[in-house]
């Protein structure tokens, strides 16, 4: 049941640093290390704590994995989620590595063979859920095992002033109690200064390193459409560039999600929703098909994502702009983590800003957490409205100030147009002002543009100064302006009313034209700016570098890999990664030794596929 022969186990004697670059090339089938990796994995194997800061798709889990195959004794994974642990282990038996896992999904009978295998040095690795683990018959286990670490992903979870806080992972101290000798690594893709200083604090890492890899994922391009009607926004999306892709689309409310994915799929779609108000295995059989089905799509709130371990999610969209700029950058990172071309599409507009500010002003908060959420609100609605490179802007605010402009968001391929708006913010403020700072967006638009309107008339709207004084600018860009006032602080919305618009300290100064306004102009959607096959595959399939029969040839291996997946029971991408595919059509092995220098092909896989793969690689050339 542990799975794998401890091929790690078996290596000759070498140098700890040796033998963690034979456990990447014969294990993972890696020639080399990529950023951080390897001085953190020297530092850990040697002994030392360390708090690891790297993006998702950025190779994190070897930071642990491997110091755990080559100190002597067990590695214990502290993991939030049960499928995120059954794809770690599926993939490291794999490749060859005894793991396992010790949850709520085993019966009796399993748990009590997980448990002894740790006893007797049976194992290499196992992941446990961080309820679980802090229990007195978990640690009782863990104190008659070797301990070769402790690693705690997702650690962000113990941070109160993070975006997923979770109580379980305040009691992880304990470790430190328990088991002093014992390394520790906490690790996080996403963690700003205070969540950073809480991590350590909390879970008393007083010592550790801190190892920051950066937050950039330069494979993801990131844009802002401004909403229209998202819906029809999201399908030219989908069919223009990701056909045939997985991808995540995220809501609000559950209602939306439900409302969005029939509609998907009655449009041609498998999209499958998934919130908190689904019954649990409805959530599991859905989660399940995401991960082990191609092309499927998963609409939902922010119930779903956090340790979603599929590499070749193509796109990421929201159809609601998110709550925060760190919940942004977490859902967004499961977009792309093979390395490969991903977006991360939203749409925005003014229900977006009523809506945030509506349930930031419903939340029982005290005053300290209550200015620290709308700090974070007002640095989302920054990067929606900004005129610059949005790379940037998400990067500065994780305190990295100095990247280029990227060149692969919406900003730098198509930059917007930014205009002088001090005319236009004072003829919108003093129409909200002259109609008594209590409608939306609509009726003053309507105002403006001097529509006639049943409601306009009612309310004698019609006989007022600023009636029909806006006719230069059209709704979608009045829409806009008023959107921008409210990001950029000079008007406020009334969320325990019905959305109405009033005056902030700051409008009087720009009614007096005395602080400048400028605004960015709302750029319509381009076409699809990357030429795609028929079905959507991955976009580095057809660069310029593709020659005939490339695109048939993958689509081939990754039938095979479907066909072995499901004969195991396994996600495909556990068996090989998009990539690895990839470079098998780019580089056509014609032996296993060819093949064997693949990246992501170890010794295990190459054993177990390597002549499959290659059968159809010579199909492809005969």
């Amino acid at each position: 049941m542990a799975g794998g022969e401890g091929a790690a186990r078996a290596m000759p004697a070498t140098s700890d640093a040796g033998r963690a670059v034979e456990i990447l090339r014969s294990i993972y089938g890696y020639a080399e290390f990529r950023g951080l990796q390897q001085p953190i994995i020297e530092h850990v194997v040697a002994g030392g704590d360390a708090l690891v800061l790297m993006p998702t798709g950025g190779g994190k889990s070897l930071c642990y994995q491997i110091p755990a195959l080559v100190r002597p004794g067990l590695g214990v994974v502290v993991s939030p989620l049960i499928a995120l642990m059954k794809d770690q282990v599926d993939a490291l038996r794999q490749a060859g590595v005894r793991a396992a896992h010790l949850n709520s999904t085993l019966s009796a009978a399993a748990a009590a063979d997980v448990e002894q295998a740790m006893r007797q040095g049976a194992l290499d690795l196992v992941y446990v859920a961080p309820e679980r683990l802090v229990t007195p018959r978990c640690l009782d286990l863990l104190g008659r095992c070797r301990i070769a670490l402790f690693a705690i992903d997702e650690a962000h979870c113990v941070s109160q002033w993070g975006h997923d806080f979770r109580p379980e992972y305040l009691q992880l101290s304990v470790l430190h109690e328990r088991f002093p000798a014992v390394p520790r690594l906490a690790l996080t893709a996403t963690a700003d200064g205070p969540t950073r200083g809480d991590i350590l604090a909390r879970l008393k890492l007083d010592e550790a390193r801190v190892f920051a890899a950066g937050f950039d994922r330069p494979n993801i391009r990131y844009r802002v459409v401004a909403k229209a009607d998202a819906k029809a926004q999201l399908l030219r999306f989908l069919a223009e560039e990701h056909p045939g892709d997985a991808g995540i689309v995220y809501c609000l409310s559950r209602r939306r999600v439900e409302e969005v994915a029939a509609w998907l799929c009655e449009r041609g779609r498998v999209a499958l929703p998934y919130h908190a108000g689904l019954d649990a295995g409805t959530r599991e059989r859905n989660q399940e098909r995401f991960l082990r089905e191609e092309g499927v799509i998963i609409v939902a709130t922010v119930a779903f994502g956090m340790g979603i371990d599929k590499p070749n999610v193509r796109f990421v969209a929201h159809l609601d702009a998110p709550k925060s700029l760190e919940a942004y950058y977490q859902e967004t990172g499961r977009a792309g983590r093979d390395g490969l071309p991903a977006d991360a599409w939203m749409t925005y507009g003014m229900p977006d800003v009523t809506a945030l500010m509506a349930l930031l002003d419903a939340a029982q908060l005290d005053e300290r957490q209550r200015r620290i959420e709308r700090h974070k609100l007002n640095a989302l609605l920054g990067f929606c409205e900004t005129a610059t490179c949005r790379r940037q802007v998400l990067l500065g605010y994780f305190g990295e100030r100095d990247h280029p402009p990227c060149g692969n968001c919406d900003n730098c391929l198509r930059p917007a147009r930014v205009w002088d708006g001090l005319v236009a913010a004072q003829k919108a403020l003093s129409a909200v002002f002259r109609t008594g700072q209590r409608f939306g967006v609509g009726h003053l638009v309507d105002v403006l543009r001097g529509e006639v309107t049943e409601r306009v008339q009612r309310f004698g709207h019609d006989k007022l100064k600023t009636f029909g004084v806006g006719t230069e600018l059209d709704k979608r860009e009045w829409q806009s302006v008023f959107r921008q006032l409210v990001a950029q602080g000079h008007l406020e919305v009334d969320v325990e009313g019905h959305g109405g618009l009033h005056l902030s300290e700051t409008a009087p100064s720009v009614l007096r034209g005395e602080v400048p306004v400028a605004f960015r102009g709302d750029a319509l959607e381009p076409k699809a700016g990357r030429r795609r096959g028929a079905r959507g595959l991955a976009p580095s399939v057809l660069d310029g570098a593709a020659k005939p029969g490339d695109e048939a040839l993958f689509a081939a291996l990754r039938a095979r890999r479907l066909e072995l997946a499901r004969e195991q029971g396994v996600p495909p991408y556990v068996i090989f990664h998009d990539a690895t595919l990839l470079d098998m059509v780019r580089r056509r092995p014609r032996d296993l030794a060819a093949m064997s220098v693949i990246p992501g092909v170890g010794r295990s896989k190459l054993e177990r596929y390597g002549e499959t793969f290659l059968a159809i690689i010579g199909g492809a050339e005969g």
